[in-house]
């Protein structure tokens, strides 16, 4: 009986204790922007007056530019808009699931200017951001441009 009490109280007290706390396994993030670039031709919040327009894309070039530090990509690109009044706008999506950044490239015009529907010509290029790692599909319009490859 002497022996029983003792054991009794050590297995009363190990029971009490907390049991170990299972090990995390990282989490999965997904594809992220690490930094954003300056985009000039971002939507504004004065665009919900404006009228939405097409624009006619000629050419899309998809580069690592030497002047830029590495990792950054840049998209060139060539195309017409309906009128002299329209004013361009490039909307970069952040990344999906699927590794794909989409970019919306269109115009805008008031729709209280009379303008003549005589095409204008623009000749730009947007530096797209720093994103997690991984190859990135790039999409303008629902169209396939090419791939980039993050190494952060």
């Amino acid at each position: 009986m002497k022996r029983f009490v003792p054991v009794l109280l050590l297995t009363l007290l190990t029971a009490c204790q907390a049991a170990p706390a299972p090990t995390s396994e990282p989490t999965y993030a997904g594809p992220i922007v690490l930094a954003q670039e300056e985009n000039p031709y971002a939507p504004k919040p004065e665009d919900s007056s404006l009228i939405e327009a097409g624009i006619l894309l000629t050419s899309l070039d998809l580069a690592e530019p030497a002047d830029a530090n590495p990792g950054k990509s840049q998209l060139s690109i060539l195309g017409s808009m309906p009128s002299v009044c329209n004013e361009l706008r490039i909307k970069v999506n952040p990344p999906n699931p699927a590794y794909e950044i989409r970019i919306d490239i269109y115009s805008v015009i008031n729709p209280k200017i009379n303008c003549d529907n005589v095409f204008q010509q623009f000749e730009t290029s947007i530096l797209l951001g720093r994103y997690s790692a991984g190859v990135y599909s790039i999409w303008v319009n629902s169209n396939y441009v090419g791939d980039i490859v993050s190494y952060d």
